[in-house]
């Protein structure tokens, strides 16, 4: 078994211990971590997915777990995601925390029945006496150049249905708080993992983990926001980097949690700047920036100085390999997309 991505010895708790201190971690150690302590803390706690138990997951996301807490609590399931979350629903009726896996964004879709159908409406369905506390993670969006359907950006999906909720880190900080915070929590939590971020190394505080709800100001800024999840949180970062050089003072939202959307948090930052980007991933017809654009015109329609400005995937299926380079916002089509904010003038 290879230790290459678990979370070092050296920042193990030992059995029943809680892990303290800071350390440099990449984004799969984070979440390694977290499942590993989520495992230690929460007897009920079970991991289950495809290849999640022996191999360690196709990131190695899960490694090390099966041989720790044993195969009756990391297990592998067969290659049937509509069963991996049937199975979920099953455990969760039956008082275990689920944290299933699917290991690819674009395989939930033969499961979509189970996560709407039963998993979103089972707690509403029986008025509370039927929680579901699953916790759902997925590799998403695209960035690694893989085959078709292994990057897909379906936020905008999981986000509209009622019952589950969404959230999305963008740091190996956020990766191990936010999940240990999504799996104590009594109901569905989608936790969209950011492949191309797996490997991002990162500062992990284990003894503050900071505010775990609402947005997160990744980056200070009076001119304009850039509004972002995931792996476009550093991009934008790296847009803002660049729009300094010409004077430009830009703040970077984080949105963190796309359902439910901090809307007071998300006003705040567009009273202060007056301009709003909005990048993602998905296609941009019916995108989650929409949404977070009409919030925004909800809340601060009176002081905008500019109609919100999308910078998103085209509206084609997500393509793979090479095509991927065109289709995800780069740094200049940010920065077009800030030209044309601060460029707007009423007629």
């Amino acid at each position: 078994m290879s230790n290459a991505v678990a979370a070092p010895p050296a920042h193990a708790p030992e059995s029943g211990a809680a892990r303290t201190g800071r350390t440099s971690l990449s984004m799969n150690q984070a979440i390694n971590a977290a499942l590993h302590d989520a495992l230690a803390a929460d007897p009920r706690a079970v991991v289950l997915g495809e290849d999640v138990g022996v191999l360690g997951g196709v990131f190695r996301v899960t490694d090390g777990l099966q041989a720790e807490f044993g195969a009756d609590r990391v297990f592998d399931t067969p290659l049937a995601e509509s069963g991996i979350l049937g199975m979920s629903v099953g455990l969760a009726m039956a008082g275990y925390h689920p944290i299933p896996e699917v290991q690819f964004d674009g395989f939930v879709y033969p499961a979509i029945n189970q996560l709407v159908t039963q998993i979103a409406r089972m707690n509403f369905r029986t008025r509370g006496a039927l929680p579901m506390p699953i916790t759902l993670r997925m590799p998403s969006f695209g960035g690694i150049q893989s085959p078709e359907l292994h990057s897909e950006s379906l936020e905008w999906l999981f986000a509209h249905v009622a019952g589950l909720k969404v959230v999305s880190p963008s740091s190996p900080h956020q990766a191990y708080h936010l999940l240990r915070h999504a799996a104590s929590r009594p109901d569905p939590v989608v936790y969209m993992e950011p492949k191309s971020r797996y490997w991002q190394k990162g500062e992990v505080d284990f003894d503050e983990p900071g505010n775990l709800e609402g947005v997160d100001v990744a980056r200070e800024g009076r001119h304009l926001t850039l509004v972002a999840w995931g792996a476009m949180v550093t991009r934008c970062l790296q847009a803002a980097e660049a729009a300094a050089e010409d004077g430009l003072d830009v703040e970077v939202l984080d949105l963190r949690w796309l359902s439910p959307i901090d809307a007071d948090g998300l006003a705040a930052s567009i009273a202060k700047t007056r301009r709003a980007v909005v990048v993602h991933e998905a296609p941009k017809t019916a995108g989650l920036g929409a949404e977070v654009a009409q919030l925004i015109t909800e809340r601060c329609f009176g002081t905008l100085k500019a109609p919100v400005e999308r910078v998103t995937g085209f509206d084609v299926p997500f393509p793979s390999g090479s095509l991927e380079n065109e289709y995800i916002p780069n740094i200049d089509r940010i920065l077009y997309g800030i030209q044309r904010v601060l460029e707007y003038r009423r007629g």
